[in-house]
């Protein structure tokens, strides 16, 4: 009998519950997360637009870290990306950045946190 260690029993548990079918995220993408809400016992799909400012690569903890301005206030919210809570991840713009975490956009307002687009990426 073949015994395995722990660390193998865990990634093979946690290889069935990692979602397949989401794009290539890089920091500094504007993307629209499609968040699950449930009201009552009706459920829907909001999507959540922003800007991902930090990324964390953990396997099945994989999570992004999207930015947004609502109402003229900064809100930042962190998505754990194989999570069923998250129903899309749908890239609509490639950012051209040259940082791993972007969060000296927190400091600026306005035109300044502008991201300049990227093309050579497909979408």
């Amino acid at each position: 009998m073949v015994t395995m260690n722990a660390e193998a029993i865990i990634r093979s548990i946690e290889a069935e519950h990692i979602k397949t079918d989401l794009p290539v995220i890089h920091v500094g993408d504007s993307v629209e997360v499609g968040v699950r809400i449930k009201e009552g016992n009706k459920e829907r799909v909001q999507p959540y637009k922003g800007t991902v400012i930090a990324m964390r690569n953990g396997g099945i903890n994989k999570t992004i870290t999207v930015r947004r301005i609502f109402q003229g206030v900064g809100v930042e919210r962190v998505f754990l990306v194989n999570s069923p809570i998250v129903a899309h991840i749908k890239i609509e713009r490639r950012g051209k950045v040259r940082r791993a975490k972007l969060y000296y956009l927190r400091d600026r307002v306005g035109k300044a946190t502008r991201i300049q687009q990227r093309f050579d990426r497909p979408i």
